[in-house]
């Protein structure tokens, strides 16, 4: 018996998160704008599943072409014919349904693997008996060998995300280990290079250890960037390693990115909006984290925008070694009446604050009062949708409709999850101090380690 937590159990919900009201309420120019920023998150966020495991990105078109050809009710009269019992296809739709919502076949929040729950044979058998299949058998065929042991795989370092022997990642060649990740980032570090836009890739040359750095970026060729320290790209000798730093990671993905933001300047509202798409474009297209830092800026300058959106390596949580970010693209409609309540929190933060039961000393000496949107979700592409984010830690971003999304929108859960939300955005960040080193290790203390304990790391 396989434990269950390696499951997605059939009784799993699956809703729409629904943005309609608001969506008709923009002008038509409005309309177009959040059309091509969605279409530039969906494609980047592809990348996720190139980010997450070997065989991701096979599982993903797999589904995708068996779909794409059938609908889940036509599907299911194949399935049964095929032998599945309907606990079975039910199976099948929630294993699916749980690889686009992960963007993987790891859980975001947990970075635990999950595997269908039906037999191997039987899941083959819906593939075999797909239409898909019976259009394409040779390409259906190459795609289930290429990625179906993997999918059933619990082998102890398949069961999780990590690095080395502790699990799964590509973030990394499967023969990196923690050391190899500690030198490139020295190498980095004294390229002024950000790991955020990278992957590292470990191969002999020779009999001497060559790392390959690779930066996401839509041109595969080496040029100087404007606003780098100089041209990050070439062959490099670092403590008796070679590096070698190339651009072109996700290429064809970036391509698409770059050129649906340039697609959405047309419609943008103003030059902030039309800058800030012009950086990250320009961020996109060479691999830059310096011009996504620029575009960051104007983005913080656009104040009170009707649609709201961030596009980027963002997060790092799921890099083991925590510096490389995540693809995450999001495009969102602004909730004015829950952005007016959670205005009046922020106004009282510097009451509320000195009433905490800790010392002033761990209070930075000035808090950083941010701004707060409420938004309702019209597009997120990533691993999962969070509650709320911080970014750049100065404008906090709630999420409303996702909380009716999850089904908490009808009990006295959701009210009291936004209260938890609100704290931990809005107080919780830009309020605590890196205040203390024990032993050899730094310690960063941060408001929302105490406020809500559902942080993932």
């Amino acid at each position: 018996m396989v434990d269950s937590q390696y499951y997605l159990p059939n009784e799993i919900g699956v809703s729409a998160l629904d943005c309609s009201v608001a969506f008709h309420l923009l002008s038509p120019q409005e309309k177009m704008y959040a059309h091509y920023l969605s279409r530039a998150a969906w494609y980047g966020g592809l990348a996720v599943l190139l980010q997450t495991s070997p065989e991701s990105a096979d599982i993903f078109v797999l589904l995708q072409r068996i779909f794409r050809k059938q609908t889940p009710a036509q599907l299911e009269q194949v399935a049964t014919a095929a032998g599945l019992s309907s606990e079975e296809y039910q199976a099948f739709l929630v294993y699916a349904a749980g690889l686009y919502a992960n963007m993987g076949n790891y859980k975001s929040f947990g970075d635990t693997k999950f595997i269908p729950n039906l037999p191997k044979d039987k899941l083959k058998a819906v593939v075999k008996a797909s239409q898909a299949f019976q259009d394409q058998p040779t390409e259906m065929e190459a795609l289930w060998d290429s990625c179906s042991c993997l999918l059933y795989s619990l082998e102890d370092r398949k069961k999780q995300l990590g690095l080395g022997d502790k699990g799964i990642s590509t973030y990394f060649s499967g023969n990196c280990c923690l050391e190899d990740a500690e030198l490139a980032q020295k190498f980095l570090d004294s390229k002024k290079l950000s790991a955020y836009n990278t992957r590292l890739f470990k191969r002999d040359n020779g009999g001497k250890t060559c790392y390959e750095v690779r930066l996401a970026s839509a041109v595969q060729k080496d040029c100087a960037v404007e606003g780098e320290c100089e041209s990050c790209c070439g062959s490099f000798n670092f403590e008796d390693k070679e590096f070698i730093v190339k651009r072109g990671d996700y290429a064809p993905l970036m391509e698409k990115v770059s050129y649906y933001l340039q697609q959405a300047q047309a419609y943008a509202a103003n030059e902030n909006q039309r800058k800030m798409l012009d950086e990250y474009t320009r961020s996109f297209t060479f691999g830059s984290v310096e011009a996504h830092k620029e575009g960051s800026r104007y983005w913080i300058k656009d104040k009170g925008p009707i649609v709201e959106s961030y596009i980027g390596f963002i997060e790092s949580y799921r890099d083991p070694f925590g510096s490389r970010g995540e693809f995450e693209g999001f495009v969102a409609v602004v909730n004015k009446a829950m952005s007016e309540r959670f205005t009046k929190l922020v106004s009282s933060a510097e009451v509320l604050l000195p009433e905490l039961p800790w010392p002033r000393e761990f209070e930075k000496d000035t808090f950083l009062k941010p701004d707060f949107t409420s938004l309702d979700v019209l597009t997120f592409a990533g691993s999962g949708i969070p509650a709320g984010i911080n970014i750049p830690n100065l404008l906090c971003l709630n999420l409303p409709n996702y909380l009716t999304h999850q089904h908490l929108s009808f009990s006295p859960i959701r009210p009291s999850f936004e209260v938890q939300v609100g704290l931990h955005e809005l107080l919780g960040h830009g309020s605590g101090k890196l205040f203390v080193q024990v032993s050899q290790t730094y310690c960063l203390i941060y408001r929302n380690w105490i406020v809500d304990s559902s942080v993932r790391k």
